[in-house]
């Protein structure tokens, strides 16, 4: 798993469908046919951020994210880019 750099920006992949669960959310990239469960309500609110947020760091705060926990979700967040989910920004 690696980490995604906090100063970068990232989005979810156009080809990503995002379906709001109980537990948090299903995402089914179209492309690739992957589905990913989001078992963590805090990680939706930040993949949610991400189009609007200047950085993952940014989003990651503006989820409520502390700073104790920011390895964990950056890595979570390097993870779905591994996966396709989410692709980069480019400013």
């Amino acid at each position: 798993m690696t980490a995604v750099a906090p100063e970068s920006a990232w989005q979810l992949h156009p080809q990503v469908s995002v379906r709001p669960e109980p537990f948090g959310a299903l995402l089914y990239h179209f492309g690739t046919r992957k589905l990913s469960f989001l078992k963590d309500l805090t990680l939706l609110e930040v993949v949610r951020a991400l189009p609007d947020a200047a950085s993952a760091r940014a989003a990651c705060e503006a989820a409520g994210v502390a700073d104790a926990h920011l390895p964990r979700y950056l890595g979570a967040l390097g993870t779905l880019a591994e996966s396709q989910m989410l692709m980069e920004r480019t400013p």
